[in-house]
């Protein structure tokens, strides 16, 4: 197949986003609570920053109506979806207030918890910056809880698995 190369621009914007989609990434639910009650985003732009102090950072859209209360949000969590979670990461990517009684509770640290994830990652805001049309979220770590499971991946616009070895 042969090798292209091109500079990315308003021109090659569709073919930029497909050479970013080469790279798999995990799926995340970040939430936090408002004062209209919970808030969810489905999030792929998430990465681990430093050890000491414990921070990770999250990309939400600049554009999307979300966006401002979670710049604003004192607290947040970030969970890392399981292999079943696909229509969990479906939901919250549409509609950030689809909450119902029975699929959250409230963490320790007053943001709402999503059941099943392997990962969650409790984290009181540290600083945020603007960056091109996304933001860069930065979050220090109050708590982690996880549990065993295969994560959810997202790769060229699809979701799947990650096949382990045992």
């Amino acid at each position: 197949m042969p090798q292209t190369s091109f500079t990315p621009g308003a021109e090659t914007s569709r073919d930029y986003r497909d050479a970013l989609g080469c790279f798999a990434t995990g799926v995340t639910v970040v939430t936090t609570l408002t004062e209209q009650g919970p808030l969810a985003i489905t999030v792929n732009s998430f990465t681990s920053v430093s050890m000491d102090p414990p921070l990770l950072l999250w990309c939400p859209d600049r554009g999307s109506p979300r966006h401002d209360r979670f710049v604003a949000a004192q607290r947040f969590s970030i969970h890392v979806l399981a292999e079943d979670q696909f229509d969990l990461a479906q939901h919250f990517a549409l509609n950030g207030e689809g909450f119902t009684a029975d699929n959250w509770s409230l963490s320790e640290a007053g943001t709402p918890v999503l059941p099943g994830a392997i990962a969650r990652f409790d984290c009181q805001h540290f600083d945020h910056h603007p960056a091109g049309d996304h933001s860069i979220i930065l979050g220090r770590v109050t708590r982690v809880t996880t549990r065993p499971g295969k994560g959810l991946i997202f790769k060229r616009g699809q979701y799947g698995g990650f096949l382990e070895q045992s």
